[in-house]
């Protein structure tokens, strides 16, 4: 089985961090996974879970709490990957909860969901916490320092049948809170200098004339010619004036921030994803637990203040086995932060600017997702059959409740769009278009 999920996940081999939490997991043990942000751990804990699951049992097995609806989607997300013919659902603030009460009439095996909606759905009596027999505290620091404390000892005290937890960090905790009702722990530290993401990350400085770093911002992302890049910032002004800089100086880029709704980020998120947008400008909400593969350079545009929110944007690049930069811009008068162990290398950007090519894709939108019953394959058919699109002319296809995104060559989308204006999937008309 192990094999057949890798093979659906594109990955040939778990790595050290991943296998030994799939031996840990056998002792009658609780764990603490001490482990970089991109090293892998969503799926060193999932397949532990996923062996744990009674195909006889109809109820909720297994819970995973989550700081943010980002990371939530995100294991989600994983864990449809995995095709383990088990039922998921992921509940967080913002999402319908007359929704979220409706899929419990036939329960996941595994729950996914933020503190505060978790808890609602039990003080309801929604669903059935008797048969819970598996707890993932994942990125359990991130939700002590949101304040979820009282929301995640009121769920815990509701498991009665607990007899296994994993509790994941980025780093290191002095303590575990008495709440959580551990008492025979394992720890499992993969934090140290030799981690995957420590070895393959280079990082590098540039330093601007003068006090303005948004023209070495602009020479910067120019040099990088159209690889996959997140630009930090502190905070969301400053977001929201980079993505205007940017985009008046044709250069597509996305925007990402905790004042956006969800819907618009996680449009933003797709368009990242599949190559649409080749820069995100964001805060540091994308600093942790996003689903953005394949990230080739970070550059923190304002300083990070701690060293913790440096590894956790770091750890956007350099993933699993793949290489990435860092890149940290300062002023005339700024200093590297004085975290930082070693001084970078300072990188040298060419004398003339030449602006990148746009995408080789465009993001069409489809009016209906998986709760309409429309799949991905309904959607790669109709593009693919009744829009002429060849396997290399479409991309990324990303399905959710109530609508649908697809990568489609640039060159093809108009054409597309005209083929398929009056086409209908499962003999329903839905709006297609390009996404806004």
């Amino acid at each position: 089985m192990v094999q057949r999920i890798l093979e659906n996940l594109k990955i040939d081999t778990l790595n050290s961090m991943q296998l030994s939490v799939i031996e840990a997991a056998t002792a009658e043990t609780d764990i603490l996974l001490l482990s970089p942000t991109g090293s892998g751990k969503t799926l060193g804990y999932l397949l532990p879970v996923l062996h744990r699951f009674n195909p006889e049992i109809k109820d909720v097995q297994a819970m995973i709490l989550v700081p943010s609806r980002e990371l939530g989607l995100q294991v989600e997300r994983v864990f449809r990957q995995m095709n383990t013919g088990f039922k998921v659902n992921c509940c967080y603030g913002g999402h319908s909860t007359k929704m979220e009460k409706k899929n419990f009439s036939d329960p996941p095996a595994l729950l996914i969901g933020t503190p505060g909606r978790i808890a609602y759905h039990i003080r309801a009596d929604n669903f059935n916490t008797k048969t819970i027999a598996t707890l993932i505290l994942d990125e359990f620091d991130k939700s002590l320092e949101f304040g979820f404390k009282e929301d995640m000892s009121f769920i815990i005290s509701n498991l009665k049948k607990l007899n296994k937890r994993i509790l994941t960090s980025a780093t290191s905790m002095a303590e575990i809170p008495a709440f959580t009702g551990v008492t025979k722990l394992k720890e499992l530290n993969f934090l140290d200098s030799t981690s995957p993401v420590a070895i393959s990350l280079k990082v590098k400085y540039l330093r601007s004339p003068d006090h303005d770093k948004t023209q070495i911002l602009f020479a910067l992302i120019c040099a990088l010619n159209n690889k996959s890049t997140l630009v930090f910032c502190n905070h969301r002004d400053a977001v929201e004036r980079l993505f205007i800089l940017l985009t008046e100086n044709t250069l597509a880029a996305g925007i990402y921030h905790g004042g956006m709704e969800q819907e618009e980020r996680e449009r933003e998120l797709i368009k990242f994803r599949n190559g649409s947008h080749r820069v995100l400008i964001t805060t540091d909400l994308a600093s942790r637990g996003l689903d953005i593969p394949e990230v080739e350079a970070v550059i923190h545009y304002q300083l990070p203040l701690t060293k913790d929110v440096f590894t956790h944007r770091n750890g956007r690049t350099a993933r699993m086995n793949a290489i990435g930069t860092a890149y940290l811009l300062l002023s005339a008068t700024d200093h590297l932060p004085p975290f930082m162990d070693e001084t970078p290398e300072e990188e040298i950007l060419p004398g003339s600017i030449q602006i990148p090519e746009t995408s080789p894709w465009r993001t069409v939108y489809i009016g209906a997702g998986r709760k309409d019953k429309i799949s991905k394959m309904d959607i790669v058919g109709m593009l693919s059959q009744k829009g002429n699109l060849s396997r290399e002319e479409l991309g990324l296809v990303d399905v959710l409740d109530h609508s649908a995104y697809a990568a489609v060559s640039s060159k093809k989308v108009d054409t597309v769009l005209r083929l398929v204006r009056n086409e209908k999937i499962k003999n329903k008309k839905i709006k297609i278009e390009i996404s806004k």
